[in-house]
């Protein structure tokens, strides 16, 4: 039998323990005069800063970040069709990136019991260091894979070896860059359910996933 070009596809994930939580909340404040609104915003503000700065000290908090107090202004319509008078508005963006999941369950239930205080989202994360790991030991096990079925196809057909021609991600063996675009993936994912003074964190375990295509000459 003349050699035979097999083309595969190799897929593999794996599921990693969160290591961090990026938790993104926002202080806010309204009101008919601009100044007490803004005060109402930096005095919630300031106690979520020296809080986080003690965590940061600790070890509980790899890094955070806040932006500055955000003021607007708008003036509402009745359901009559008046105007009525200016609603000030100010906010101010808090990030933090906990790794001490207990730690940040406790802050959590302190902080978002203020009425200024909403909390936004929380995703969970890897490091960089072991994101960059995980994802190069999962690419190359997509490979294996391929590899392995490339290698099934030739013996199937009553060919003994396979030789690669081809490996790219997912889309790039055609020339289709927006379906490369999949591969190498990670998916965040969390949960959350309140329990006590503090809330009980339930993350998700992150699945890093990759796909790659290869084009083998079986003989």
């Amino acid at each position: 039998m003349s050699e035979v070009v097999i083309t595969v596809r190799g897929e593999q994930e794996r599921r990693v323990a969160p290591e961090r939580a990026v938790v993104q909340l926002s202080v806010r404040a309204d009101g008919p005069e601009r100044g007490p609104v803004v005060e109402r915003v930096n005095a919630a503000a300031a106690p979520i800063r020296d809080g986080l700065d003690a965590h940061q000290r600790s070890g509980e908090v790899a890094e955070w970040s806040s932006g500055r107090v955000s003021v607007w202004s708008e003036r509402p319509w009745n359901n009559e069709g008046r105007q009525l008078p200016p609603v000030h508005h100010a906010s101010v963006d808090i990030s933090a990136s906990f790794s001490d999941f207990t730690a940040l369950s406790w802050w959590l239930g302190e902080t978002a019991d203020a009425d200024e205080v909403q909390v936004a989202s929380i995703s969970w994360q890897l490091t960089p260091t072991t994101r960059a790991i995980v994802e190069r030991d999962v690419a190359s096990d997509a490979v294996r894979v391929a590899v392995t079925r490339a290698e099934a196809y030739a013996e199937a057909i009553g060919l003994g070896t396979v030789d690669p021609i081809e490996i790219a991600d997912v889309g790039l063996l055609a020339g289709n860059a927006e379906a490369a675009a999949s591969a190498p993936r990670m998916m965040r994912m969390a949960a959350s359910d309140a329990a006590g003074p503090a809330l009980a964190l339930q993350p998700a375990d992150i699945v890093v996933g990759a796909a790659v295509e290869a084009r083998f000459r079986a003989s």
